[in-house]
């Protein structure tokens, strides 16, 4: 969605939650109070207006039909019905939003066509924000900025596994392309990374990454440990 776009829905909004309603009055004005409160988003003109600068992009989970089975990695998977009219195409995509500053959202939507499949995820994306824990846990830096992640966590989803390392300053992303892409948008810029299972599903590997940051949020640490590692949950900025 185009920023103008997005302005004109913003102008044209008529909140019908009673969040929506105290976010459009100014009584909030932070997206941390939302989710430190674990209120619920219904409405994405809500994460529009106290994330106007949010960041969207688009996931490949999805793969064109290519020569000798092969083919290009494209935001889009097709599925097909058989129906008394015919195969009828569905398609799927995976957003993910976030402001690069410890916020993150993601989102799925399916639709007969692209562009509401494409609107669908991202709205989606807008209502399930979370915040993560970043910091320096590498013994090889150990510089106190949250550059990287402060331990070492896993996630999972279906046999996709994906374990995150944190890395010292300057070494970059060593994951897969589309958990770059998460990674990015939620502010980190060094991890390591140890997959296992069957990798080659995107969708459960994209997953599984979006889980290990979650449990970064569900650990609780040791005051010292926290201290000396320079742990930040949410926005810095």
């Amino acid at each position: 969605m185009r920023r103008d776009e997005q302005a004109s829905n913003l102008e044209n909004w008529i909140p019908k939650t009673n969040l929506g309603k105290m976010v459009q009055k100014g009584e909030i004005t932070t997206i941390d109070y939302i989710i430190d409160n674990n209120l619920i988003i219904k409405e994405p003109q809500i994460t529009e207006t106290l994330m106007p600068m949010l960041g969207v992009d688009l996931l490949d989970v999805g793969q064109a039909k290519g020569k000798f089975g092969g083919g290009q990695r494209r935001p889009f998977r097709v599925t097909q019905k058989a129906t008394s009219d015919g195969k009828t195409p569905k398609f799927f995509c995976f957003a993910i939003v976030g402001n690069k500053d410890g916020v993150i959202g993601y989102g799925q939507g399916y639709s007969k066509e692209t562009v509401p499949a494409r609107n669908k995820s991202i709205n989606n994306a807008k209502k399930n924000l979370f915040k993560i824990k970043r910091g320096c846990g590498s013994w090889e830096c150990g510089c106190g900025k949250p550059h990287s992640i402060p331990f070492e966590v896993t996630g999972k989803c279906s046999s996709a596994e994906i374990t995150l390392f944190p890395a010292p300053k300057g070494l970059g992303l060593c994951v897969n392309d589309e958990c770059k892409k998460i990674l990015r948008m939620a502010g980190i810029t060094d991890v390591w990374s140890k997959t296992s299972g069957q990798t080659r599903s995107r969708l459960n590997l994209v997953k599984a990454c979006i889980d290990a940051l979650k449990q970064l949020s569900k650990m609780r640490l040791n005051e010292k440990y926290a201290r000396n590692v320079q742990v930040y949950e949410g926005g810095l900025k």
